[in-house]
């Protein structure tokens, strides 16, 4: 092959990958502002002094039309009902009664992605420090503590050669840094695997110790944490983007078992005994649950078919028993806020 032949063959193969970036970059937005533009009939508008401070779910609207993918709410009294939605988009959201934190993407020519500590009336008061896309996002119970993960490469925990990166910071102050900075415990020992991976924190009251997954040697791992001492210990195999329950008795979290790459079965994980059992939801979740109460959490889903981004919030005990039951309509990222 000649010099020129090369030259050719390289700026066509350019050519056709600029033609294929530019054709999904249209695509996506077609179907974003087909989203925005779009109705939806089953879902009522409430004003937000009807919910005020009351308890409520905070979660991201998935209705189509102009408030998709923004901060909305619903009482926690009726799930169901009139939901309250704002103008402040977020890929991913998490409140508490004090602030949230708001996951947020600008989807340009380039699309750029950002992290914000938010007041009650959404006002931003901290950005956080944030490198990649959106993953999970996560504040301690009194609102002190932020947490965050995003995907530094590849887009999602189905693939096998992802990367995240996890920061927690405090609301307020100095970030405690990447979670790959901490001390890891294995087996008694500390390991520094060049592969390990952090995602998911959860964090328990004492806003000291939390959970989260660490995936090295292509193993998932549960970890319990400590801030004071930077260090983690792993605990069980087999376990991805845990949520602590609010009596801290129980973790919920993601186990593939045997089941095909990317997929996941909910299961519940009794912190005293170490005993795990399978929840009712035999559909695949990848997400980091919500603690509805003691005994039940939710999670979000997306509809299959020809709806696939617009996801439901459903519900299910973590006994193993019963049934999951749909919660909260065209909407994702649940905070139960009591």
């Amino acid at each position: 092959m000649t010099l020129r032949t090369r030259a050719l063959l390289l700026v066509a193969i350019c050519v056709v990958t600029l033609g294929v970036a530019v054709a999904y970059l249209l695509v996506a937005r077609h179907h974003q502002g087909t989203l925005e533009q779009g109705e939806s009939p089953t879902v009522a508008h409430g004003a937000r002094e009807d919910i005020g401070t009351r308890p409520r779910i905070v979660f991201r609207n998935m209705a189509p039309g102009a408030a998709y993918g923004t901060i909305s709410m619903v009482s926690l009294a009726d799930p169901g009902g009139p939901r309250v939605v704002t103008d402040t988009p977020c890929e991913r959201v998490y409140a508490t009664s004090k602030n949230m934190i708001c996951l947020s993407s600008d989807r340009g020519f380039i699309t750029t992605y950002g992290a914000h500590v938010l007041d009650s009336d959404l006002h931003q008061t901290q950005t956080l420090p944030f490198i990649g896309i959106p993953s999970r996002a996560r504040l301690s119970q009194d609102g002190t503590l932020a947490a965050t993960t995003s995907f530094t490469s590849s887009d999602s925990y189905a693939s096998m050669s992802f990367s995240t990166r996890t920061m927690i910071t405090p609301v307020g102050g100095q970030t405690l840094g990447s979670l790959e900075d901490f001390t890891l415990i294995h087996d008694g020992r500390s390991i520094e695997p060049v592969d390990r991976n952090y995602w998911g924190v959860t964090f328990a009251h004492d806003d000291d110790t939390f959970y989260a997954t660490v995936r090295f040697s292509n193993h998932t791992w549960l970890v319990r944490g400590s801030l004071s001492q930077r260090r983690m210990v792993t605990l069980h195999e087999d376990a991805e983007c845990p949520s602590l329950s609010p009596d801290g008795r129980n973790i919920v979290f993601k186990q593939r078992g045997d089941l095909p790459l990317g997929t996941w079965r909910l299961v519940d994980y009794d912190v005293a005994s170490g005993t795990v059992t399978p929840l009712a939801e035999s559909r695949s979740v990848d997400d980091q649950v919500e603690w509805l109460d003691d005994a039940h959490v939710l999670y979000g889903l997306p509809r299959s078919g020809s709806q696939p981004v617009i996801d439901d919030i459903w519900s299910v005990p973590i006994s193993g028993a019963g049934k999951p039951r749909l919660f909260i309509p065209e909407a994702s990222s649940p905070a139960v806020v009591d």
